[in-house]
């Protein structure tokens, strides 16, 4: 049994070489798991703590991105945007009355027709200020406003919230901007019309003209309130006498210019409608021919004898013509000229020099919108001449007053 014995004892000694191992490898493990843990422990905390961190770091950039994305209502760069918008303003209401000389009569039928390079002059004027009013509404949703506030006394509160700012645009100016900013006469004079023949051509010529009326008020609507904010911040335009005096003579001869694009447009209106009041009294005159194209293409020969017709009477300088009153001068003088320049600076002049006079000149007829007409010349002017005086003693009392502060 020497073997069995052997053998017990290395059982024996595996035994307790298994015991010692294990007495001496297991602190060793503890420590190296704890090691671990502890470890493992501080790069998750410290990987949850930089997630955290990003979370935060790109909330306060959205945050500080969201802030500098609003403009300030008195900071410099609404402040120059703001005078360059107004410019642009005033720069868009003279062109909308281009639209009005595109109508020309033809002077070897008895027809009228469009002129086509005023049209493209006009459409490509009109779009190039669309862009400042497009500008301008998307700078309105990001312009901050200042409210009133309790616990500020004698302080506003600068609101920063883009949905309270676009809440408040919406409310206030954002319908008359889009009513304003709509390509409407490019979409008539180019895309509506050129297909159109006859009395639908008529009826969309007199949507054009309406539509054309209808957004002049708008544009002009907005310049007051930024006139009035530039003057408030002491700006290029206001900032000396002769400045505000040159802006308020501008705003005069615009009124000039609106006056006299108007009178032109109606001078054409009555002599087509005096051509359609002859062409209802002859069977063979067909009225579809009084527009004759972007030429005289469509001449018919039953609407010759109009040539004949509604033509001016010689009367004496202090007598009214019965058929035409104060569009007398437009008809024989420009209603058959292409000549741009000569149109628009012959308009002018009679725009300025009716509201100068109060229309005190004007030699009417007995038709009831041309009386009309003439009545609000004569208030235009009466206003307009009272707002510039009203506008100069303003800005002289202010000078004045500004140089006696020592």
């Amino acid at each position: 049994f020497a073997w069995f014995d052997d053998m017990c004892r290395f059982q024996d000694w595996r035994s307790e070489q298994s015991v010692n191992s294990e007495n001496t490898v297991s602190p060793r493990r503890h420590s190296v798991f704890r090691s671990l843990k502890e470890r493992t422990g501080g790069l998750f905390a410290f990987l949850g703590n930089l997630f955290h961190f990003k979370t935060l770091k790109r909330s306060m950039l959205e945050d500080w991105k969201s802030t500098q994305n609003v403009f300030h209502p008195q900071g410099p760069f609404l402040q120059r945007w703001n005078k360059i918008f107004v410019l642009s303003c005033i720069f868009a209401v003279s062109v909308d009355p281009l639209f009005l000389y595109i109508p020309v009569i033809s002077d070897k039928n008895p027809c009228w027709y469009l002129d086509r390079k005023m049209k493209i002059i006009a459409s490509v004027l009109r779009s190039f200020t669309d862009i400042f009013y497009v500008l301008h509404i998307i700078f309105q949703f990001r312009t901050g406003f200042i409210t009133s506030s309790s616990t500020n006394f004698g302080r506003g509160v600068l609101v920063e919230d883009r949905y309270a700012i676009a809440k408040r645009y919406l409310s206030t100016y954002f319908l008359i901007d889009v009513c304003a900013v709509l390509p409407l006469p490019q979409v008539i004079i180019l895309i509506v019309l050129p297909p159109l023949q006859g009395s639908k051509f008529m009826k969309a010529k007199n949507i054009l003209m309406i539509i054309v009326i209808c957004q002049y008020v708008p544009r002009l609507i907005r310049i007051r309130p930024l006139y009035l904010q530039i003057t408030r911040s002491a700006g290029i335009i206001t900032e000396t006498a002769w400045a505000g005096a040159a802006f308020n003579l501008i705003i005069y001869m615009l009124a000039s210019h609106v006056l006299g694009a108007v009178w032109y447009l109606l001078s054409i209106q009555r002599k087509d409608a005096c051509w359609k009041q002859k062409c209802s009294l002859n069977p063979d005159c067909n009225p579809a021919y009084l527009y004759c194209g972007n030429g005289d293409t469509n001449a018919n020969a039953g609407n010759v004898f109009l040539q004949s017709v509604c033509i001016p009477s010689i009367t004496p300088d202090n007598l009214p013509d019965p058929l035409f009153g104060i569009y007398l001068p437009a008809i024989n003088n420009v209603s058959q000229s292409t000549n741009f320049f000569a149109k628009l600076f012959y308009c002018v002049w009679w725009g300025l020099q009716n509201l100068s006079s109060l229309g005190q000149n004007l030699k009417t007829s007995t038709y009831a919108w041309e009386n009309f007409f003439a009545v609000f010349v004569s208030i235009s002017g009466l206003v307009l001449f009272s707002l510039l005086i009203g506008n100069m003693q303003e800005i002289w009392s202010a000078r004045l007053s500004l140089e006696c502060i020592p």
